[in-house]
């Protein structure tokens, strides 16, 4: 039986998934995860998946007693030779980042997890990213333009940083944050579309 879900919730504050999800629907409101992101798991693949199960969840309690309600939570990691890089906390970490990224192919893997009252879907897309050589002026020009604090890897795929962007194999949304196909997919399977 398909679920009538009347109230869709995106647990995140990132500008960038909330303009993805909305080339899916425009019927979901904004509601940030609060918690502290603990990373748990043996693998890329499960810390990501728990880390947006963790939000979908946080989200989901403050809301349970509505009826017919799903919650969208995801995280999204760039992984290079099995090494996190997550979001740089200065100048030196993004620079160290960007250099060891540079030339080379990395993986952008976005958990994700839909949450209501009946199931738990919880997933990974994984998106291949092959950059161009990057000499130490680009980036320290990008670093400049204070892009890379609030991306994990240092880098946006959808903004100046495109230019330094050789190839990618797989959806190219997941890397800006958001697989919008899987998720397409998913909500048909949940009824929803």
């Amino acid at each position: 039986m398909i679920q009538d879900y009347s109230e869709i919730i995106l647990a995140s504050k990132s500008p960038r998934r909330k303009e993805l999800l909305g080339h899916i629907t425009n019927r979901f409101t904004i509601v940030p995860a609060e918690g502290d992101e603990v990373q748990v798991g043996n693998t890329p693949e499960e810390i990501v998946q728990n880390l947006a199960r963790a939000k979908a969840s946080e989200v989901y309690r403050r809301f349970s007693d509505k009826e017919n309600l799903l919650v969208i939570g995801a995280d999204t990691i760039v992984v290079l030779d099995s090494v996190i890089l997550g979001k740089p906390k200065d100048r030196d970490v993004a620079y160290d980042m960007l250099r060891s990224l540079s030339g080379r192919t990395h993986k952008v893997m976005t958990g994700v997890a839909l949450k209501s009252s009946s199931k738990e879907k919880v997933f990974c897309e994984i998106t291949e990213v092959e950059f161009c050589g990057i000499s130490d002026a680009e980036i320290e020009e990008y670093i400049e333009s204070g892009d890379p604090f609030d991306k994990a890897g240092s880098y946006g795929i959808q903004g100046d940083f495109a230019k330094y962007v050789k190839g990618i194999k797989g959806d190219y949304f997941n890397v800006v944050g958001l697989p919008v196909a899987r998720i397409y997919q998913e909500l048909k399977q949940y009824g929803l579309l």
